[in-house]
């Protein structure tokens, strides 16, 4: 279990007695539709239609046809500035809630997709423009998280339907599925199973002295 600013998520690692193995899976935070068919004004494209899902943090989805362009064929630049605009846009006219906690309520970027919402077996593809207009070379776990929630409040998919998702910049794929219905304060939440390869880039060693007075830890009283 990996305490991360959206709270605990729980990972699960294959492990043959010698090494990690793949694919590797997490379980989301609960994850809801904060809002559907949003229509906000950006400027440059007019009138668009967006989704705002919550999967750990907070993420605009619409198609990238809306705004003139393909997410798998468009030069990554422009869908970076037009992505951008629609962050912009939402955090202007939208006021996000978080019912457990106001620092999560905040508008991290926005993802446009190939607008394939409704289950498939083949995989549906979107790019993630987030924080600082950067790229996910990924489809982003918390992405991918927030869009199943989204699918499954909009009735696109069930409990345990598998969805493959892939990085339009690197042709990367996560699988993601909603494995239990749940509640986030008064949205209807689920609980994302995220999985995907991962790859070792390096390793550390901790070591604990025997003289270290705090080395079991302490505590406040």
């Amino acid at each position: 279990r990996l305490r991360c600013p959206c709270g605990p998520v729980t990972a699960f690692v294959p492990w043959d007695g010698h090494r990690s193995g793949n694919p590797v899976r997490f379980h989301s935070v609960p994850a809801f539709a904060a809002a559907t068919d949003l229509a906000i004004d950006v400027p440059g494209h007019g009138k668009v239609v967006v989704d705002i899902g919550y999967g750990g943090t907070f993420y605009a989805f619409l198609s990238a046809e809306q705004l003139g362009l393909d997410v798998c064929s468009s030069k990554t630049r422009d869908l970076v500035s037009a992505a951008s605009a629609v962050t912009e846009a939402v955090k202007k006219q939208f006021k996000l809630h978080h019912p457990e906690s106001e620092d999560l309520a905040f508008l991290y970027g926005t993802i446009l997709t190939d607008g394939k919402d409704a289950f498939s077996e083949e995989p549906t593809t979107n790019i993630c423009v987030f924080a600082d207009e950067q790229v996910d070379r990924s489809p982003t776990g918390s992405g991918v998280t927030a869009r199943i929630a989204l699918q499954y409040h909009k009735g696109l998919i069930q409990l345990d339907q598998t969805r493959t998702f892939r990085s339009s910049t690197t042709g990367s794929l996560f699988t993601g599925r909603a494995v239990k219905a749940t509640k986030c304060g008064n949205y209807n939440a689920v609980i994302v199973e995220v999985s995907g390869e991962a790859f070792y880039t390096g390793t550390a060693t901790f070591t604990v002295e025997e003289e270290d007075p705090l080395k079991h830890g302490f505590f406040f009283k």
